[in-house]
């Protein structure tokens, strides 16, 4: 399942350029681009991540899984899809950019309350900002992190930072790998 998904990666959401032109996020061009969205919101693709993702949080038994949003939200519903076809459902939810600005003015969607077991995922790490913002949120809403899974990690610093916050971090695919195989098809 692992290869099929980095086959995917290159076909739908990779991009490289021997020169820095891709702009990211933080402002800084790169070689790489990863636009998750076109796996995360493919059939096989959710597919994939929900049941490779599921496998990664197997003796964690968590209650939870979600992330910031737009990111997080298709690999949180493909992980709790699966784990409901598994027999071991676990909560999908949601963290809002900005607080909800009607009614109970809400971070988190979702049906999970403080003191609950999560794992908050994302579909790319580069610095791991957004992460950071996601597990800032759920510690304010006293949501015990107990890890924290990116699709793609870029191998950019990123999972160094969410990790000196005292958290596990684990990829299901990184850069390199991606790289590995993006090699062999464009020598």
């Amino acid at each position: 399942m692992k290869n099929r998904l980095i086959q995917l990666i290159i076909d739908k959401a990779f991009k490289y350029s021997e020169e820095p032109v891709f702009k990211l996020v933080s402002g800084r061009t790169s070689n790489y681009y990863f636009n998750c969205k076109t796996i995360t919101l493919h059939p096989e693709g959710m597919h994939l991540v929900g049941s490779l993702i599921y496998d990664m949080i197997q003796g964690t038994s968590p209650a939870g899984i979600g992330g910031l949003t737009l990111g997080a939200d298709p690999i949180a519903s493909a992980v709790a899809y699966t784990s409901y076809l598994k027999g071991n459902p676990i909560e999908a939810f949601v963290i809002r950019k900005t607080a909800k600005a009607h009614g109970t003015m809400q971070w988190i969607e979702g049906n999970v309350k403080a003191g609950d077991k999560v794992v908050i995922v994302d579909d790319v790490i580069t610095t791991g900002k957004s992460t950071i913002e996601a597990v800032t949120r759920a510690r304010e809403a006293n949501l015990d992190i107990i890890k924290v899974i990116a699709m793609i990690d870029r191998q950019e610093g990123g999972r160094e930072n969410i990790e000196a916050l005292g958290l596990t971090v684990e990829a299901v695919v990184t850069r390199e790998e991606v790289m590995e195989i993006y090699r062999t098809i464009h020598p």
